[in-house]
């Protein structure tokens, strides 16, 4: 993490989870980090006490829904002016709804789902990267994509994923066309996807514990992997990553 003292990640999704996890690797290993999340409280009260108080300094919240570009332009106008730029960016926000692609009244589930998980991406990716090649500089742009980017698993554990898949396949196939458009415009700035299988978090819901007995991953075992691939050499990609915890059967 030398090449990264003091240079400033952005982190989407930040209030807990993955996010929270990664803002706490992060800053713990001498970044300076931006948490951005659609409540800057829950930033405040539940992630800044996860990191070591001699740390706490570094890091920094502002308020961003990754669904709304314009909210996303101005989050990155106000990194810009306040510390020069993005040198990482950590596109960890996303969503996951029940319901139905075909069920009639099930309009807001997709569209949020997509404008999330799909624009919200591009929005941040496309401010980023702005940031870095104005500057030039070799940043990385990591995204947290899905097991089930990759196949598609329709009911898992009762629970039918619906728009999600289709969501995170065009992650992954967005995670190309980024590394060929970033290469296409002569920077050496590298971009990262990760697909976790089973994540013990939040996103089926506050109020919906992730069954015990079934085998899962932990938030702090994919901030390990985000420093993992942000610290390669500069000469080396990792294009793709996908962690599964042991026994994990799709």
């Amino acid at each position: 993490m030398e090449r990264w003292q003091n240079k400033i990640a952005v982190v989407t999704g930040a209030s807990a989870g993955i996010g929270a996890a990664t803002c706490k690797a992060l800053v713990e290993r001498g970044m300076i980090v931006v948490g951005l999340a659609r409540r800057v409280e829950k930033m405040e009260n539940q992630t800044r006490p996860l990191i070591a108080e001699e740390f706490q300094r570094n890091f920094h919240t502002h308020v961003c829904d990754v669904s709304d570009e314009e909210s996303v332009k101005k989050a990155f106008a106000w990194i810009e002016e306040n510390f020069g730029g993005v040198d990482v960016l950590i596109n960890n926000a996303g969503i996951y709804k029940m319901g139905s692609i075909v069920a009639p009244d099930n309009s807001e589930v997709i569209t949020s789902t997509v404008n999330t998980n799909i624009l919200g991406v591009v929005w941040c990716t496309r401010e980023a990267f702005c940031s870095m090649k104005q500057r030039n500089i070799d940043g990385h742009v990591v995204i947290i994509n899905s097991v089930a980017g990759h196949i598609v698993p329709t009911f898992v554990n009762g629970f039918n994923l619906n728009i999600y898949p289709p969501s995170k396949h065009a992650v992954t196939a967005m995670t190309e066309v980024l590394r060929q458009e970033f290469l296409s415009q002569e920077t050496k700035i590298k971009v990262t996807s990760i697909s976790p299988g089973a994540v013990r978090t939040e996103i089926l819901g506050e109020n919906i514990n992730f069954p015990t007995e079934l085998p899962a991953l932990t938030s702090d075992d994919i901030a390990d992997a985000i420093v993992y691939c942000i610290q390669t050499p500069p000469h080396v990609q990792i294009h793709e990553m996908i962690i599964k915890p042991v026994g994990e059967r799709v």
